[in-house]
């Protein structure tokens, strides 16, 4: 949505919820009604009016191709091929390996809320057959192959604290995207901690990745990773938790971009709005895993709004001692609301305005143009 639209779109929390029959007495509005009965995948074709050959159609009803997201992938072997989503719940997890390429999924009723993609695993559930998952096991969706775009979806993990007072991995992935030229527009990502996992492949791997008019919820680091990646017209909102007595409750970006990457997250003309206290969240931390300790975690927010959520004085902290966030590349560019002012100078880096004009979505994403064509 753009920057400037003050509403709200339904959370992860009012999902959970309105899935219970609590939407009612809470006043959340319901999810609208999109695509009937009668047309499931709405102005993209049917089984028996494809868009194309490479369009397969999924419906928990059975009115297309496949019931299940997981299968429909497994069909759609190779490169180049579309699947359309009726409305539904698809509770199931989702890999879509580097050998299926230039994918593209589509929400059919063009509204995220109807198609949600949901599983509840965490780190630190017991894998069958011994163990845990661990984070990017715990995974809704991973995408791994290059040229993935999806509109219109929400992508969801819905494992709850509350409910595994015994498990302390607490890690819910929501989407895990790794490869090259991966393309959001119009997605919500719902969980909790870790909810957004915008990395690479490898290491060496430069994943270039842009998600537009998105939105994203969750308390620790639920924004991570080492892609090279643009957020613009966003919309981040930082959850309340009732588990902590004291702030900070969370995090929102944890980039871990690889030292010899140039670029890592770029967020413009955004928001970032909470539930939480005001001054209760860090707009970032930097990642510096075990498994690259050269990494050199980078981020700029330019022209973007922070609600008092945010703490203006020390919006940045450590996850590591050892890798001071000052000794990172954080720099923001005129920020506005009560969650940008500067109060302590050397808290908030600044970029000049000469080095605000290379910093733009072209500079990030090269001869990659996602932003052209329908959105």
């Amino acid at each position: 949505m753009p920057a400037h639209d003050t509403r709200l779109p339904l959370s992860r929390r009012g999902f959970l919820l309105a899935s219970t029959g609590a939407a009612a007495a809470l006043a959340l509005a319901p999810a609208p009604a999109h695509a009937g009965a009668r047309r499931p995948f709405g102005r993209f074709g049917s089984p028996a009016a494809r868009l194309t050959p490479q369009t397969l159609y999924v419906d928990p009803k059975g009115r297309g191709d496949h019931t299940t997201v997981k299968d429909a992938v497994t069909a759609a072997t190779g490169s180049g091929w579309t699947l359309v989503l009726a409305p539904g719940t698809y509770r199931e997890t989702v890999a879509v390996d580097v050998t299926r390429t230039e994918a593209t999924w589509i929400g059919a009723s063009e509204d995220p809320r109807d198609v949600v993609i949901v599983y509840d695993n965490a780190a630190g559930t017991p894998r069958p057959g011994g163990g845990t998952y661990g984070t990017t096991g715990s995974a809704t969706t991973t995408a791994q192959a290059d040229g993935f775009t999806a509109r219109w979806i929400t992508f969801a993990n819905d494992w709850l604290r509350a409910d595994h007072p015994d498990i302390t991995g607490t890690q819910a992935v929501a989407i895990k995207v790794q490869g090259d030229r991966s393309a959001f527009h119009h997605c919500r990502f719902l969980g909790h901690q870790d909810t957004l996992y915008a990395d690479s492949i490898a290491l060496t791997s430069f994943a270039r990745q842009y998600f537009s008019h998105c939105y994203a919820e969750g308390d620790v680091d639920f924004v991570f990773g080492r892609a090279t990646a643009v957020y613009e017209n966003c919309h981040f909102r930082t959850l309340n938790r009732t588990d902590l007595a004291a702030a900070p409750y969370g995090f929102v970006f944890a980039p871990s971009t690889a030292g010899a990457n140039p670029r890592g997250y770029l967020v413009t003309r955004s928001r970032v709005s909470s539930e939480a206290p005001d001054a209760f969240y860090k707009l970032a931390r930097p990642w510096v895993p075990s498994s690259d300790t050269t990494a050199r975690p980078s981020l700029v927010v330019r022209d973007t709004w922070l609600g008092p959520g945010i703490d203006a004085a020390a919006p940045y902290t450590n996850m590591s001692d050892a890798f001071p966030w000052q000794n990172q590349r954080f720099a923001e560019y005129r920020d506005t609301g009560p969650g940008a002012r500067i109060t302590v100078p050397e808290n908030r880096p600044q970029l000049t305005a000469e080095q605000a004009e290379s910093v733009t979505r072209a500079a990030y994403l090269g001869d990659w143009k996602p932003w052209q064509g329908e959105c």
